[in-house]
């Protein structure tokens, strides 16, 4: 069941990628509902998905909370 989430927290922030507010708040929720290792996961995949996407680095501060 959490891939399941995990797999749809990364389908909305994909989605919301456009807004960097909106991002920021979806990142946000997403760092309350999933667990330690997706975190370490979604991490990984946020700097990935960043490199095309500097303004959304910001939003990275919201993971080391």
């Amino acid at each position: 069941m959490s891939r399941l989430i995990y797999d749809y927290t990364k389908s909305v922030l994909e989605r919301v990628s456009f807004d960097t507010i909106l991002f920021c708040k979806e990142l946000d929720k997403a760092v309350r509902m999933l667990l330690p290792y997706e975190i370490e996961q979604l991490t990984e995949w946020l700097l990935n998905f960043t490199k095309e996407k500097p303004e959304l680095r910001q939003c990275l501060l919201i993971m080391n909370k």
